[in-house]
Protein backbone atom coordinates (compact mmCIF):
# COMPACT_ATOMS: atom_id res chain seq x y z
CA UNK A 1 0.00 0.00 0.00
CA UNK A 2 1.39 3.42 -1.04
CA UNK A 3 1.99 6.00 1.28
CA UNK A 4 -0.75 8.31 2.53
CA UNK A 5 -0.56 11.70 0.57
CA UNK A 6 -1.63 14.77 2.27
CA UNK A 7 -3.41 16.72 -0.01
CA UNK A 8 -4.14 19.90 2.22
CA UNK A 9 -1.22 21.22 4.61
CA UNK A 10 -2.43 24.11 7.49
CA UNK A 11 0.33 25.26 9.50
CA UNK A 12 -0.22 28.51 11.78
CA UNK A 13 -2.58 29.90 9.91
CA UNK A 14 -3.50 33.81 11.47
CA UNK A 15 -5.94 36.32 10.11
CA UNK A 16 -7.03 39.17 12.00
CA UNK A 17 -9.21 42.15 10.40
CA UNK A 18 -8.80 46.08 10.54
CA UNK A 19 -10.40 47.07 13.82
CA UNK A 20 -10.54 44.10 15.71
CA UNK A 21 -10.12 45.17 19.44
CA UNK A 22 -7.15 44.51 21.55
CA UNK A 23 -5.41 42.74 18.42
CA UNK A 24 -7.83 39.60 18.28
CA UNK A 25 -7.43 37.46 15.64
CA UNK A 26 -10.38 35.69 13.19
CA UNK A 27 -8.14 32.68 13.11
CA UNK A 28 -5.07 32.27 15.79
CA UNK A 29 -2.49 29.77 15.22
CA UNK A 30 -4.51 26.78 13.38
CA UNK A 31 -2.97 23.78 11.62
CA UNK A 32 -4.39 20.83 10.18
CA UNK A 33 -3.83 18.18 7.63
CA UNK A 34 -6.46 16.31 4.95
CA UNK A 35 -5.53 13.02 3.56
CA UNK A 36 -6.18 12.40 -0.71
CA UNK A 37 -9.57 11.80 -0.86
CA UNK A 38 -10.88 12.18 2.39
CA UNK A 39 -13.95 14.69 3.63
CA UNK A 40 -12.03 17.07 6.50
CA UNK A 41 -15.20 19.60 8.26
CA UNK A 42 -14.21 22.43 10.78
CA UNK A 43 -16.83 22.75 12.71
CA UNK A 44 -17.90 25.82 15.07
CA UNK A 45 -20.49 28.05 16.26
CA UNK A 46 -20.95 31.54 14.38
CA UNK A 47 -17.48 33.65 14.79
CA UNK A 48 -15.08 30.86 15.26
CA UNK A 49 -12.87 31.74 12.58
CA UNK A 50 -14.15 28.62 10.51
CA UNK A 51 -15.57 29.98 7.10
CA UNK A 52 -11.98 32.94 7.53
CA UNK A 53 -10.04 29.60 7.74
CA UNK A 54 -11.63 28.33 4.34
CA UNK A 55 -11.50 31.72 2.57
CA UNK A 56 -7.67 31.84 3.45
CA UNK A 57 -7.64 28.53 1.45
CA UNK A 58 -9.48 29.14 -0.99
CA UNK A 59 -7.04 32.29 -1.41
CA UNK A 60 -10.23 34.56 -1.28
CA UNK A 61 -8.77 36.47 2.44
CA UNK A 62 -5.07 36.67 2.58
CA UNK A 63 -3.46 35.41 5.10
CA UNK A 64 -1.14 37.27 8.29
CA UNK A 65 0.52 34.25 9.13
CA UNK A 66 1.23 30.75 8.24
CA UNK A 67 1.58 28.38 5.62
CA UNK A 68 -0.75 26.24 3.48
CA UNK A 69 -0.33 24.03 1.15
CA UNK A 70 -2.02 22.42 -2.07
CA UNK A 71 -1.08 18.82 -3.19
CA UNK A 72 2.40 19.64 -2.09
CA UNK A 73 3.05 23.35 -3.69
CA UNK A 74 2.83 26.38 -1.69
CA UNK A 75 -0.17 28.44 -2.35
CA UNK A 76 0.04 31.03 0.78
CA UNK A 77 2.90 31.75 3.00
CA UNK A 78 5.25 34.81 4.79
CA UNK A 79 8.45 33.04 4.66
CA UNK A 80 9.07 33.23 1.80
CA UNK A 81 6.22 35.46 0.49
CA UNK A 82 3.78 33.16 -1.59
CA UNK A 83 0.41 34.26 -2.69
CA UNK A 84 -0.84 31.96 -5.33
CA UNK A 85 -4.23 33.71 -7.00
CA UNK A 86 -7.83 31.16 -6.12
CA UNK A 87 -7.96 30.95 -9.91
CA UNK A 88 -4.40 29.61 -9.80
CA UNK A 89 -5.34 27.18 -7.37
CA UNK A 90 -7.33 24.41 -8.54
CA UNK A 91 -9.77 24.37 -6.09
CA UNK A 92 -13.85 24.14 -6.33
CA UNK A 93 -16.09 25.98 -4.23
CA UNK A 94 -19.94 25.51 -3.62
CA UNK A 95 -21.06 28.93 -1.28
CA UNK A 96 -23.74 29.21 0.95
CA UNK A 97 -25.95 30.53 -1.60
CA UNK A 98 -24.56 28.40 -4.61
CA UNK A 99 -24.27 31.39 -6.82
CA UNK A 100 -25.99 30.32 -9.44
CA UNK A 101 -26.44 32.21 -12.75
CA UNK A 102 -30.13 32.92 -12.62
CA UNK A 103 -30.11 33.88 -17.08
CA UNK A 104 -28.43 30.60 -17.86
CA UNK A 105 -29.35 27.36 -18.49
CA UNK A 106 -28.31 24.26 -16.18
CA UNK A 107 -25.69 23.25 -18.73
CA UNK A 108 -24.42 26.82 -18.89
CA UNK A 109 -24.02 27.16 -15.13
CA UNK A 110 -21.76 24.10 -15.70
CA UNK A 111 -19.97 24.77 -18.81
CA UNK A 112 -19.10 28.13 -17.92
CA UNK A 113 -15.92 27.27 -15.52
CA UNK A 114 -14.57 24.98 -18.57
CA UNK A 115 -14.56 28.12 -21.00
CA UNK A 116 -12.64 30.76 -18.63
CA UNK A 117 -9.08 30.48 -18.56
CA UNK A 118 -7.25 29.60 -15.21
CA UNK A 119 -3.72 29.14 -15.04
CA UNK A 120 -4.20 26.12 -12.98
CA UNK A 121 -5.15 24.20 -16.26
CA UNK A 122 -5.57 24.02 -19.89
CA UNK A 123 -8.20 25.91 -21.75
CA UNK A 124 -10.40 23.26 -22.52
CA UNK A 125 -11.15 22.83 -26.42
CA UNK A 126 -14.62 24.01 -27.49
CA UNK A 127 -15.58 20.59 -29.00
CA UNK A 128 -14.83 18.90 -25.40
CA UNK A 129 -17.00 20.79 -22.82
CA UNK A 130 -20.13 18.88 -23.63
CA UNK A 131 -19.16 16.07 -23.33
CA UNK A 132 -17.72 16.95 -19.34
CA UNK A 133 -20.22 18.71 -18.64
CA UNK A 134 -22.86 16.26 -18.99
CA UNK A 135 -21.24 13.32 -17.32
CA UNK A 136 -20.75 16.24 -14.19
CA UNK A 137 -24.29 16.62 -14.40
CA UNK A 138 -25.27 13.15 -14.60
CA UNK A 139 -22.87 12.19 -11.39
CA UNK A 140 -25.41 14.66 -9.64
CA UNK A 141 -28.10 13.11 -11.47
CA UNK A 142 -29.44 16.28 -13.31
CA UNK A 143 -28.78 14.96 -17.05
CA UNK A 144 -32.34 14.99 -17.55
CA UNK A 145 -32.67 19.20 -16.71
CA UNK A 146 -29.66 20.31 -18.79
CA UNK A 147 -31.23 22.62 -20.64
CA UNK A 148 -33.59 24.12 -17.81
CA UNK A 149 -33.57 27.57 -17.00
CA UNK A 150 -31.40 27.13 -13.43
CA UNK A 151 -34.18 29.59 -11.22
CA UNK A 152 -36.68 26.48 -12.19
CA UNK A 153 -34.84 23.66 -9.90
CA UNK A 154 -35.74 23.20 -6.51
CA UNK A 155 -33.54 24.13 -3.88
CA UNK A 156 -31.75 20.35 -3.62
CA UNK A 157 -31.12 20.68 -7.11
CA UNK A 158 -29.78 24.16 -6.98
CA UNK A 159 -27.66 22.69 -4.83
CA UNK A 160 -26.20 19.69 -6.89
CA UNK A 161 -25.99 22.09 -9.87
CA UNK A 162 -23.38 24.03 -7.26
CA UNK A 163 -21.89 21.06 -7.02
CA UNK A 164 -21.40 19.96 -10.28
CA UNK A 165 -20.19 23.19 -11.39
CA UNK A 166 -17.41 22.91 -8.62
CA UNK A 167 -16.58 19.63 -9.81
CA UNK A 168 -16.31 19.75 -13.38
CA UNK A 169 -12.73 20.72 -13.82
CA UNK A 170 -11.61 18.00 -11.38
CA UNK A 171 -9.94 20.28 -8.84
CA UNK A 172 -7.48 18.75 -6.43
CA UNK A 173 -9.57 19.95 -3.47
CA UNK A 174 -13.67 21.00 -2.63
CA UNK A 175 -14.23 23.89 -0.65
CA UNK A 176 -17.51 23.74 0.57
CA UNK A 177 -19.33 26.90 2.93
CA UNK A 178 -22.55 25.92 4.92
CA UNK A 179 -23.79 24.24 1.79
CA UNK A 180 -26.64 23.06 3.40
CA UNK A 181 -27.55 25.78 5.12
CA UNK A 182 -30.55 27.26 3.11
CA UNK A 183 -32.24 23.68 2.53
CA UNK A 184 -35.45 22.84 5.08
CA UNK A 185 -35.01 20.61 7.48
CA UNK A 186 -36.65 17.27 5.62
CA UNK A 187 -33.99 18.22 2.31
CA UNK A 188 -31.21 18.84 4.74
CA UNK A 189 -31.04 15.81 5.97
CA UNK A 190 -31.19 13.98 2.62
CA UNK A 191 -28.92 16.11 0.44
CA UNK A 192 -26.63 14.94 3.36
CA UNK A 193 -26.67 11.67 2.41
CA UNK A 194 -26.46 12.22 -1.34
CA UNK A 195 -23.45 14.65 -0.88
CA UNK A 196 -21.38 12.46 1.12
CA UNK A 197 -22.60 9.36 -1.76
CA UNK A 198 -21.36 12.09 -4.21
CA UNK A 199 -18.08 12.85 -2.29
CA UNK A 200 -17.04 9.35 -1.93
CA UNK A 201 -17.88 8.73 -5.60
CA UNK A 202 -15.92 11.21 -7.05
CA UNK A 203 -12.85 11.00 -4.56
CA UNK A 204 -12.50 14.12 -4.42
CA UNK A 205 -10.58 16.06 -1.14
CA UNK A 206 -12.92 18.50 0.68
CA UNK A 207 -12.76 21.01 3.44
CA UNK A 208 -16.20 21.48 4.77
CA UNK A 209 -17.08 24.09 7.28
CA UNK A 210 -20.60 24.14 9.40
CA UNK A 211 -21.92 24.78 12.58
CA UNK A 212 -24.57 22.00 12.42
CA UNK A 213 -23.20 19.01 14.46
CA UNK A 214 -25.38 16.43 12.91
CA UNK A 215 -23.55 17.40 9.30
CA UNK A 216 -20.66 17.12 10.90
CA UNK A 217 -21.10 13.83 12.70
CA UNK A 218 -22.50 12.01 9.79
CA UNK A 219 -20.32 12.87 6.90
CA UNK A 220 -16.47 13.36 8.08
CA UNK A 221 -13.58 11.33 8.22
CA UNK A 222 -12.06 13.46 10.72
CA UNK A 223 -13.56 16.46 12.50
CA UNK A 224 -11.70 20.43 14.01
CA UNK A 225 -13.94 22.01 16.53
CA UNK A 226 -12.81 26.01 16.47
CA UNK A 227 -13.42 28.24 19.17
CA UNK A 228 -12.50 31.72 19.55
CA UNK A 229 -9.89 31.14 16.39
CA UNK A 230 -8.52 27.97 17.63
CA UNK A 231 -8.92 24.45 16.73
CA UNK A 232 -9.57 23.19 20.56
CA UNK A 233 -10.39 19.22 19.33
CA UNK A 234 -9.41 17.47 15.88
CA UNK A 235 -10.53 13.97 15.72
CA UNK A 236 -12.86 11.01 14.41
CA UNK A 237 -16.85 11.70 14.89
CA UNK A 238 -16.78 8.66 16.83
CA UNK A 239 -14.11 9.56 19.15
CA UNK A 240 -15.48 13.82 19.22
CA UNK A 241 -19.04 12.37 20.49
CA UNK A 242 -17.37 9.61 23.07
CA UNK A 243 -14.47 11.36 24.53
CA UNK A 244 -14.76 15.05 24.03
CA UNK A 245 -11.85 17.52 25.39
CA UNK A 246 -13.31 20.52 26.59
CA UNK A 247 -16.70 21.68 28.11
CA UNK A 248 -17.43 23.63 24.93
CA UNK A 249 -17.19 20.50 22.76
CA UNK A 250 -19.09 18.33 25.33
CA UNK A 251 -21.79 20.64 25.28
CA UNK A 252 -21.25 21.84 21.89
CA UNK A 253 -21.18 18.57 19.68
CA UNK A 254 -24.71 16.87 20.72
CA UNK A 255 -26.48 17.24 24.03
CA UNK A 256 -25.27 16.22 27.09
CA UNK A 257 -25.50 15.95 30.97
CA UNK A 258 -22.71 18.11 32.06
CA UNK A 259 -22.54 18.05 35.82
CA UNK A 260 -19.59 20.32 38.06
CA UNK A 261 -17.65 17.80 40.17
CA UNK A 262 -14.97 17.94 42.67
CA UNK A 263 -12.17 14.99 42.60
CA UNK A 264 -13.15 13.12 46.12
CA UNK A 265 -10.19 9.93 46.39
CA UNK A 266 -9.98 6.06 45.34
CA UNK A 267 -13.41 4.73 43.80
CA UNK A 268 -13.78 1.11 42.73
CA UNK A 269 -11.00 -0.32 40.40
CA UNK A 270 -9.59 2.41 38.63
CA UNK A 271 -12.14 5.00 39.52
CA UNK A 272 -12.12 7.75 41.24
CA UNK A 273 -15.28 9.64 42.99
CA UNK A 274 -16.81 12.41 42.67
CA UNK A 275 -18.70 14.88 44.52
CA UNK A 276 -21.66 15.98 41.59
CA UNK A 277 -24.90 18.32 42.10
CA UNK A 278 -26.87 14.78 41.72
CA UNK A 279 -24.55 12.71 44.59
CA UNK A 280 -21.71 10.90 44.69
CA UNK A 281 -20.74 9.42 41.53
CA UNK A 282 -17.70 7.30 40.12
CA UNK A 283 -16.04 8.00 37.16
CA UNK A 284 -12.79 6.83 35.33
CA UNK A 285 -10.88 10.19 35.22
CA UNK A 286 -7.50 11.93 33.12
CA UNK A 287 -4.53 10.26 34.42
CA UNK A 288 -3.12 13.83 35.42
CA UNK A 289 -5.82 14.79 37.68
CA UNK A 290 -5.79 14.48 41.30
CA UNK A 291 -7.70 14.87 44.91
CA UNK A 292 -9.86 17.85 45.29
CA UNK A 293 -9.31 19.27 41.53
CA UNK A 294 -12.37 20.51 39.83
CA UNK A 295 -13.79 18.42 36.42
CA UNK A 296 -17.27 18.40 34.77
CA UNK A 297 -18.67 14.75 34.38
CA UNK A 298 -20.38 14.36 30.67
CA UNK A 299 -23.23 11.74 30.27
CA UNK A 300 -24.99 11.65 26.86
CA UNK A 301 -29.28 11.37 27.42
CA UNK A 302 -29.11 7.80 25.25
CA UNK A 303 -26.77 6.36 27.95
CA UNK A 304 -28.61 7.41 31.16
CA UNK A 305 -30.82 4.54 32.51
CA UNK A 306 -34.01 4.73 34.11
CA UNK A 307 -35.23 2.06 36.88
CA UNK A 308 -38.37 1.54 38.21
CA UNK A 309 -37.16 -0.88 41.02
CA UNK A 310 -34.00 -0.09 42.34
CA UNK A 311 -31.08 -2.32 40.55
CA UNK A 312 -28.97 -5.10 42.69
CA UNK A 313 -26.61 -4.16 45.19
CA UNK A 314 -23.55 -4.33 43.31
CA UNK A 315 -24.99 -2.04 40.42
CA UNK A 316 -22.65 1.35 40.40
CA UNK A 317 -23.83 5.04 40.20
CA UNK A 318 -27.48 4.48 40.61
CA UNK A 319 -29.05 7.63 42.52
CA UNK A 320 -33.11 7.68 43.12
CA UNK A 321 -34.48 10.98 41.53
CA UNK A 322 -38.00 12.24 40.14
CA UNK A 323 -39.35 12.33 37.04
CA UNK A 324 -40.15 16.23 36.05
CA UNK A 325 -41.51 16.24 32.71
CA UNK A 326 -41.51 13.30 30.11
CA UNK A 327 -41.57 14.37 26.05
CA UNK A 328 -43.10 11.69 23.43
CA UNK A 329 -40.68 12.40 20.70
CA UNK A 330 -42.11 9.05 18.15
CA UNK A 331 -38.74 7.52 17.88
CA UNK A 332 -37.83 8.62 21.23
CA UNK A 333 -39.12 9.46 24.69
CA UNK A 334 -37.35 12.30 26.43
CA UNK A 335 -37.66 12.26 30.61
CA UNK A 336 -36.51 14.98 32.09
CA UNK A 337 -35.09 14.01 35.76
CA UNK A 338 -34.22 15.20 39.39
CA UNK A 339 -31.43 13.70 40.81
CA UNK A 340 -30.27 15.64 44.17
CA UNK A 341 -29.42 19.27 42.91
CA UNK A 342 -29.51 18.12 38.98
CA UNK A 343 -32.30 18.39 36.16
CA UNK A 344 -30.94 16.02 33.96
CA UNK A 345 -32.17 14.41 30.66
CA UNK A 346 -32.69 10.85 29.36
CA UNK A 347 -33.46 9.05 26.18
CA UNK A 348 -35.38 6.20 26.56
CA UNK A 349 -36.79 3.87 23.54
CA UNK A 350 -40.58 4.89 23.20
CA UNK A 351 -41.89 1.60 24.79
CA UNK A 352 -40.89 2.95 28.01
CA UNK A 353 -43.54 4.22 29.79
CA UNK A 354 -42.92 5.90 32.85
CA UNK A 355 -44.96 8.78 34.55
CA UNK A 356 -44.51 12.44 35.75
CA UNK A 357 -43.92 12.46 39.71
CA UNK A 358 -42.83 9.29 39.54
CA UNK A 359 -39.99 8.25 41.91
CA UNK A 360 -37.16 6.30 39.96
CA UNK A 361 -33.79 5.48 40.13
CA UNK A 362 -30.91 6.82 37.94
CA UNK A 363 -27.63 4.56 36.39
CA UNK A 364 -25.09 6.25 35.70
CA UNK A 365 -23.06 3.63 33.60
CA UNK A 366 -19.69 3.96 34.52
CA UNK A 367 -18.49 3.13 30.46
CA UNK A 368 -20.71 6.01 29.67
CA UNK A 369 -19.42 8.78 32.37
CA UNK A 370 -16.51 10.86 31.19
CA UNK A 371 -14.62 12.94 32.87
CA UNK A 372 -13.34 16.34 31.32
CA UNK A 373 -11.11 19.10 32.32
CA UNK A 374 -10.13 21.80 30.37
CA UNK A 375 -6.13 21.52 32.41
CA UNK A 376 -6.19 17.25 32.24
CA UNK A 377 -7.98 16.48 29.06
CA UNK A 378 -10.49 13.73 29.08
CA UNK A 379 -10.99 9.97 30.47
CA UNK A 380 -8.99 8.28 28.53
CA UNK A 381 -10.27 4.96 26.20
CA UNK A 382 -10.84 2.15 27.95
CA UNK A 383 -11.23 0.10 25.17
CA UNK A 384 -10.83 -0.41 21.41
CA UNK A 385 -13.41 0.56 19.25
CA UNK A 386 -14.19 0.92 16.09
CA UNK A 387 -12.71 3.65 13.59
CA UNK A 388 -14.44 5.96 11.12
CA UNK A 389 -11.44 5.98 8.85
CA UNK A 390 -11.33 2.10 8.46
CA UNK A 391 -13.01 2.22 4.77
CA UNK A 392 -10.78 1.01 2.18
CA UNK A 393 -8.48 3.46 0.30
CA UNK A 394 -9.60 4.03 -2.95
CA UNK A 395 -7.61 2.98 -5.82
CA UNK A 396 -8.46 5.11 -8.33
CA UNK A 397 -7.61 8.63 -8.71
CA UNK A 398 -9.76 11.28 -7.37
CA UNK A 399 -12.63 12.96 -9.99
CA UNK A 400 -12.23 9.14 -11.49
CA UNK A 401 -15.95 9.36 -12.02
CA UNK A 402 -15.43 12.62 -14.33
CA UNK A 403 -13.07 10.92 -16.39
CA UNK A 404 -9.58 12.16 -17.72
CA UNK A 405 -9.11 15.96 -18.14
Amino acid sequence: MSAIEVSLGVEGLGKRYPGAEDGARAVNGVSFEVEEGKFYTLLGPSGCGKTTTLRCVAGLERTDSGTIYLGGTVVSSHQPNTFIRPDERDIGMVFQSYAIWPHMTVFDNVAFPLRGVSRSKRKMRRNEIPAHVMQALETVQLAAFADRPATKLSGGQQQRLALARALVRQPKLLLLDEPLSNLDASLRELMRTELRRLQRQVGVTTLYVTHDQSEALSMSNRVAVMENGKIVQEATPRQLYRRPATRFVATFVGRTNLLDATILGKGRGETLRLDTPAGVLEAICPTAIREHDQASLSIRPENLRLHAQEPSSGTANVLPGTIDYVLFLGESAEYHVSVGKQLLISRQHPDVELRRRQEIFVEFPTEHCIVVSDEHGTTPETQHEPDDESEARMDDSPLSALGSA
